[in-house]
């Protein structure tokens, strides 16, 4: 069969019949639903738990329970399957991204502090990471680990007042193994989540907006472009190079570009517009997992690695994938 572009032009097709923009559409929905069911084992999204006001920041414990924030409230939650809700910790900072370090301690970003954390194993919270060189950073929002060590995050400055703000640019940080901040890059308009790629040898950054005319584009209801994901080359001593574009979420819909992960093939799941987009290795689009909530972020866990976490809204989700994501690096 013979594809036609979204022109609005006709196209024969080798059975000869006619395939108007209307039959395009469909097809491709067609072959995106296909692609999914390929990857997703679930029948429907499982809601585990809701009545939450922004659920953010998943995260699956290595002794068999998800932890996730609720920004908004300021409150870190454990949910172990099967089981209900429990805070964590309360007067989280505006926690936003968690991971763990090598050791298995984990790490926040804190955007009302304006700081990223370390949680000691009595319970109290070392800072990494509050000032570049003199200056203080902006809202730590996503952060991702390194089998060397090293920490990456994100620090947008669009939720702080200008006066606020010390640093001249929202960039990725990268905190080495021996401690030290530096800017990995500022080449990232309005940078969000972060993932590697299964080799490492790529790390993603979703791109929400360009500047604050994407957010009133999307309140016209109009289309925007500069959603994306940007790619970077990362080179064995952590340095980024080749930034480039590697997938676009251009929409008029709900949501934007914010969390995000990858599987063991290689494919890239990205929290967006209407729910999560997944592309291939190669940043050809799969199709969006749709979700009652639209997601803001998504995580790995389960024993075999193949549950999915989203956090949408209110509420977060599981859904059981065919294909083991990417497991956080511990050491040896």
């Amino acid at each position: 069969m013979s594809l036609c572009d979204a022109e609005g032009r006709e196209r024969e097709s080798n059975d000869g019949n006619i395939m108007v923009d209307r039959d395009l559409y469909q097809y491709r929905e067609s072959i995106m639903a296909t692609q999914l069911t390929d990857i997703i084992e679930s029948s429907q999204a499982e809601r585990v738990a809701t009545g939450f006001v922004f659920t953010e920041g998943p995260v699956w414990h290595p002794e068999g329970y998800w932890l996730f924030v609720d920004v908004r409230a300021s409150l870190i939650y454990r949910l172990a399957p099967g089981g209900q809700p429990e805070i964590f910790r309360e007067q989280s900072g505006g926690s936003n991204g968690m991971t763990f370090d090598l050791r298995g301690r984990l790490l926040i970003c804190e955007g009302d502090n304006r700081q990223v954390t370390r949680r000691e194993p009595d319970g109290t919270y070392t800072p990494l990471a509050q000032r570049l060189g003199s200056k203080r950073i902006n809202r730590p929002n996503d952060i991702v680990t390194r089998s060397d060590g090293s920490i990456y995050f994100t620090d947008p400055g669009g939720r702080l007042p200008q006066e606020a703000r010390e640093l001249s640019f929202n960039g990725v940080h990268r905190i080495a193994p021996d401690g030290t901040l530096s800017s990995a890059t500022a080449d990232t308009e309005y940078p969000n989540g972060l993932a590697f790629s299964p080799d490492e040898r790529v790390l993603y950054v979703a791109i929400t907006r360009r500047d604050d005319g994407c957010i009133e584009e999307k309140a016209r209801g109009e289309v925007c472009t500069h959603q994306c994901i940007r790619a970077f080359d990362v080179a064995a001593d952590g340095t980024l190079s080749n930034n480039r574009i590697f997938a676009t979420l251009a929409s008029a819909a709900d949501g934007v570009p914010d969390g995000m992960k990858v599987d063991v093939e290689g494919r890239v799941y990205c929290t967006g517009p209407e729910g999560c987009w997944v592309f291939d290795a190669s940043g050809n689009h799969l199709g969006i997992i749709r979700l009652p909530e639209i997601p803001a972020n998504c995580a790995w866990g389960g024993p075999d690695h193949r549950t999915m976490l989203f956090t949408a809204r209110t509420s977060v989700y599981t859904l059981r994938m065919k294909t083991p994501g990417t497991r956080i690096p511990r050491a040896a």
